[in-house]
């Protein structure tokens, strides 16, 4: 699950990611690369979940920077517009359009590259809320596909406009193009209450000058197979308010709601804080730590679910259709050059070094990884498919390689003021795509296959009618009920709330919300009209006994609904039982000619550096 540009510069490495399922999208947030494939949260699904089910394979996800999201913030909306004498900042030309569909959907930017502005795969609901600098869950009211329709935007802007501006500027376009009308109001929500705790309390106070820091700390190297690493930050000057909303980024597993800063602590503070990621809680026994027990034990804080009045931005009208873009859009915002590596080095990786993938400044870093692992990121395809890629020699998945490149930028290398280029995650796609046939001549082409998928029939409907007027999303966490089951059974680590929903968005959902089981869209058959509410607690792929080494079940054979269910001794639930017994529902397994990447040649060898 990512709404703003990299967190800090961070080292990603497989416990991140499976850390960062904490994170959460269905996807917003610790979370924007993680799950595009390497799936590519903050949905917020989960991107903790999500990267289970893709162990390495998540690593390129996080090159594209998504995975340590930055927040948008959870300042209190305000609608208010600039004087009247002073016309709102525009953009000089913008494209808007419909995005093309992506196996994980998720907001990719907003990114200033050079002159352009650029924004993928955002909602309505993303675009306010960055638009008007606050947490999308403030966002309120408005149509039902305000968190379900995704847009692109390219727009013209002078190249150094501050982010504030861009925010004007964006607020301006969504007032112009979608004729959206908002004004500021309050509405209860829930939300974690960060507070202090008398005579507990066990922060230092900074003495340092300078802005808040937290980075993430990398688990030592060479850990053994199986290792449960914890997710440590180590921060420094960090205020409480600026440490509410890197919690609700860092811990989205726990922490689905918003936090907020009750503690009345108004200093910086020095401090570390570990803990433990929810979907491996029950693997940890008593070594494992929840972010509420650390929060208590480390910090001398304490996290509290409360509803309460808060201020939110009510949407009071908008149109799902943007007005069309000018006729003379190519001349005024010509295509820029496609990106292009100034430099790579490609070279077999090290015996046992850990896999990991950095982007920074521009800089990419990749550390043993497998040619099938980067084209499964470059390319979009599910990793945990084998019948999505063709014609890949058996070293596609085992040899290793160490990628280090940078982006070529236009600016002088010598210019102390020159800014490192911003690239988005499809620039990094397309660079990585050009990289790798080109060094190792690999020639391939897309064909339609008969590959395995799902068509979704009734059994015995259990489903809830929704209100027409909720908001159409998925979410990681509990439904109105507010029952948890992940916490008895925490081998049940994936909880989903779907709302306002028709089967057919349902078929088109389950490809992010169980990437581990299901591989391509699945087809609604149910003949069930209108839409539902309904919640969905199951097991990820890697929970079952005889699943692959990417914890996913077979893909071929077998009936992937036959993975132990309730019965079974861990108490593990796989996605097919839960549709079945929760839902009344049923997956059926077929044959369905589907887009597959066939290698028609590709050399072992990298040509040379």
């Amino acid at each position: 699950m990512t709404i703003a540009p990299p967190l800090r510069p961070s080292v990603i490495t497989p416990s991140l990611i499976a850390s960062l399922r904490e994170v959460g999208t269905m996807i917003p947030v610790l979370i924007r690369v993680l799950i595009r494939v390497l799936v590519r949260v903050l949905v917020r699904v989960s991107i903790r979940e999500l990267i289970r089910a893709f162990p390495a394979a998540f690593i390129l996800l996080l090159l594209s920077g998504v995975l340590m999201a930055q927040s948008t913030g959870s300042a209190a909306p305000s609608a208010k517009a600039a004087p009247a004498s002073t016309p709102p900042p525009d953009f000089e030309a913008a494209d808007v359009h419909v995005s093309p569909h992506v196996l994980y959907p998720f907001m990719d930017g907003p990114n200033l590259e050079g002159n352009r502005f650029v924004l993928h795969q955002a909602t309505m609901a993303d675009m306010i809320g960055y638009a008007y600098n606050m947490d999308i869950v403030r966002v309120q009211g408005g149509p039902s596909w305000l968190e379900w329709d995704r847009f692109d935007v390219i727009a013209k802007a002078p190249p150094a406009t501050p982010k504030a501006t861009l925010r004007l500027m964006l607020k301006t376009l969504l007032t112009e193009r979608f004729h959206l009308i908002v004004h500021d109001g309050t509405a209860p929500l829930p939300a974690y209450v960060l507070a202090a705790q008398k005579d507990k309390l066990k922060l230092k106070e900074s003495q340092d000058p300078g802005d808040p820091d937290c980075q993430y700390q990398p688990p030592p190297a060479n850990q053994p197979p199986g290792t449960i690493s914890q997710i440590v930050f180590t921060c420094h000057r960090e205020t409480m308010s600026r440490f509410a909303d890197d919690l609700h980024n860092w811990a989205g597993g726990y922490l689905d709601k918003l936090v907020v800063d009750s503690t009345g602590l108004t200093g910086a503070y020095d401090f570390d804080i570990k803990w433990t990621a929810r979907g491996q809680l029950a693997r940890a026994g008593a070594d494992g730590i929840s972010i509420f027990d650390a929060v208590d034990k480390e910090l001398g804080l304490k996290l509290t679910l409360e509803t309460a009045p808060r201020p939110v931005l009510l949407v009071d009208s908008v149109d799902e259709s943007p007005t069309a873009n000018p006729p003379d859009l190519a001349k005024r915002l010509p295509p820029l050059p496609p990106a292009q590596f100034e430099v790579a080095t490609i070279k077999p990786a090290k015996p046992d070094t850990r896999p990991m993938g950095r982007l920074h400044n521009g800089e990419v870093d990749v550390q043993s990884l497998t040619l099938k692992m980067i084209l499964t990121f470059a390319w979009d395809l599910n990793p945990n498919s084998s019948e999505m890629l063709a014609g890949a020699p058996k070293w596609l998945d085992s040899d290793r390689f160490d990628i280090q490149a940078k982006v070529a930028t236009e600016d002088d290398p010598a210019d102390a003021a020159a800014k490192p280029p911003q690239i988005d995650d499809q620039e990094l796609q397309q660079l990585l795509r050009a990289l790798i046939e080109d060094r190792f001549q690999m020639k391939d082409h897309w064909e339609d296959r008969p590959v395995t998928a799902y068509s979704l029939v009734a059994v015995s409907p259990k489903l809830t009618r929704a209100d027409p007027k909720s908001r159409t999303r998925c979410e990681e966490g509990p439904g109105p009920d507010g029952k948890d089951p992940r916490l008895a059974n925490p081998v049940l680590n994936r909880l989903v709330h779907c709302q306002n929903m028709t089967m057919a968005q349902l078929g088109r959902q389950l490809e992010s919300i169980a990437f581990g089981y299901i591989y391509s869209p699945v087809l609604d058959k149910t003949g069930l009209q209108g839409s539902y509410d309904f919640t969905l607690s199951f097991s990820s792929a890697e929970h079952f006994r005889g699943s692959g080494g990417n914890g996913a079940p077979p893909a071929d054979g077998a009936s992937q609904g036959s993975a132990p269910a309730a019965s079974d001794p861990n108490g593990a639930i796989s996605l097919f039982d839960a549709v079945k017994n929760e839902l009344g529902l049923k997956l059926e397994k077929e044959k369905r000619p589907l887009p597959v990447l066939v290698i028609d040649h590709v050399e072992e060898q990298p040509t040379e550096n």
